[in-house]
């Protein structure tokens, strides 16, 4: 019996190879048990919290953990047993691989969910979610770049020429693609600096429209006329953005033009008048009215009133109603508005020297 237990197979006897079954059977038969019990329990607590960090981080124990007790399981197990090199080394860069993977992953997933967590608290945070999706597929080639290059070393190769070629390479590709790198860093400044955001109305030079998306090179609006309007961020960034959606409250200016038969005690109640008739408007703030300018054939008044919203529409139905009761208020008055006219004045001298300036006839 004794001689079955030291048979050798592969340079390994029989015990051997049962003691490394046995230390599989046992590491799988553990994260079974951490699987099945341990996180199912965790998820059926993590149910009854109102936080959404204990669900993150059960849930990439799960996706992440497991897989590496897995890998750590075949190689505690192969590891107990005496093997060529070449199956060690294979061994090895296995574990180390998938060790590698799980931690990249776990690292890309923190990262990601602490910069959505952070939105999430700001204002407009389903905007600013979509406008960070970017910024987090940058910090992940950043991240699996230095996870490979750690990779790399750790198989027993020199990456100190691999570091250098990408050194050179990117000054390279730097030189090369000059637009592209800088509307990247200009992506950087709109997130970072944030003159806009999904969601706002600017005007840029004769250009204008809502901001549909940021991207890492490109920024696209939606303009009034129903296309989409694709403008670089180099572009933007160095142009003067007007951000209407920061508006707090909208300054309106009117002018009011009367004719010259209007009398006095007509003009002086003529700001009082408008004024009456602004103040009857909700969100709406007056400014002052005056009695502004002589015109060519007309008297003006200038008004300016605030709408204490900066909704457009708002201020277009407000506007409306104004202009409205200032039409009947200046019928029912006898005040009329003035228009573009030339009066001409004829006398009675002036009909007879025409008429004896007129050629006449002679038969």
């Amino acid at each position: 019996m004794n001689n079955i237990w030291q048979f050798e197979i592969y340079h390994n006897t029989v015990q051997d190879w049962l003691i490394a079954l046995g230390i599989l059977a046992g590491c799988l038969i553990a994260v079974r048990i951490f699987k099945k019990i341990i996180i199912r329990s965790l998820k059926k607590w993590t149910t009854k919290t109102d936080t959404h960090l204990d669900d993150f981080l059960v849930s990439l124990a799960e996706k992440s953990l497991v897989p590496v007790a897995y890998a750590a399981a075949f190689y505690f197990a192969i590891y107990s047993l005496t093997l060529p090199a070449k199956v060690q080394r294979v061994a090895h860069v296995a574990v180390l691989m998938v060790l590698t993977y799980s931690v990249l992953r776990i690292l890309t997933n923190v990262i990601r969910q602490f910069i959505y967590s952070f939105l999430k608290k700001q204002e407009n945070s389903e905007a600013k979610e979509k406008q960070a999706n970017g910024l987090v597929i940058i910090l992940n080639v950043v991240i699996w770049i230095v996870g490979l290059i750690f990779l790399v070393d750790n198989l027993g190769y020199d990456v100190s020429t691999l570091i250098a070629g990408m050194g050179i390479g990117g000054i390279a590709i730097a030189l090369a693609a000059q637009t592209i790198l800088g509307d990247l860093f200009s992506y950087f400044v709109i997130f970072f600096d944030r003159p806009f955001e999904i969601g706002d109305f600017i005007i840029i030079d004769d250009k204008m429209g809502s901001v549909e998306y940021i991207g890492i090179k490109t920024t696209r609006l939606r303009t009034l006329s129903g296309e989409q309007l694709v403008c670089s961020n180099t572009f933007l960034t160095n142009a003067q953005v007007h951000n209407y959606k920061r508006m707090y409250q909208r300054r309106i200016v009117f002018t009011l033009s009367v004719t010259y038969q209007t009398t006095k005690e007509q003009l002086q109640a003529i700001p009082g008048l408008v004024k009456n008739i602004i103040l009857t408007e909700e969100k709406v703030r007056f400014d002052r009215g005056n009695f502004s300018a002589y015109n060519k054939s007309s008297l003006d008044f200038e008004f300016v009133y605030y709408v204490l919203d900066p909704d457009y529409n708002l201020y277009m139905d407000i506007q409306e109603r104004i202009y409205l009761k200032i039409f009947d208020t200046f019928n029912s008055r006898k005040i009329d508005f003035a228009y573009p006219t030339q009066t001409v004045y004829i006398g009675k001298n002036d009909i007879e020297g025409t008429r004896n300036n007129m050629p006449q006839n002679s038969v």
